[in-house]
């Protein structure tokens, strides 16, 4: 003999009402988009809302239009680029070489000068 309940394997609000329970759903249109790589995404708007020109393919990541002959170029995407890459686009070589230049000479400079404060006396 069981231990139950008598409403064991059911749940709050699981009943057979469905739509008359819930009311009845919004009029939906479904629009078909189309990506470069030919994938067809099909979702569904209600019919007052505005459809959107372009739609992004669950499947790729790339953009989806509504013309499967005439589909949206996938977006280009640059290579990381590294922080010397960023300065040489800023820089020349002989600007970088002057100022290679410059701080050499400062940390000489420093250096010099530290090494002439622990310089030991001869008394």
């Amino acid at each position: 003999m069981g231990s139950g309940s008598a409403i064991r394997g059911s749940r709050v609000g699981a009943g057979p009402m469905g739509e008359a329970e819930r009311g009845e759903a919004a009029p939906r249109i479904r629009v078909a988009f189309y990506c470069a790589n030919k994938h067809e995404v099909v979702p569904s708007f209600s019919h007052e809302a505005q459809v959107p020109d372009e739609w992004d393919c669950p499947r790729c990541g790339f953009p989806a239009g509504k013309d499967p002959d005439n589909p949206p170029a996938p977006p280009k995407t640059e290579p990381y680029k590294t922080h010397l890459a960023y300065v040489k686009e800023r820089r020349s070589d002989a600007d970088g070489q002057a100022i290679l230049e410059e701080a050499l000479a400062k940390l000489r400079a420093e250096r010099a000068a530290i090494a002439a404060a622990i310089k030991p006396r001869n008394d």
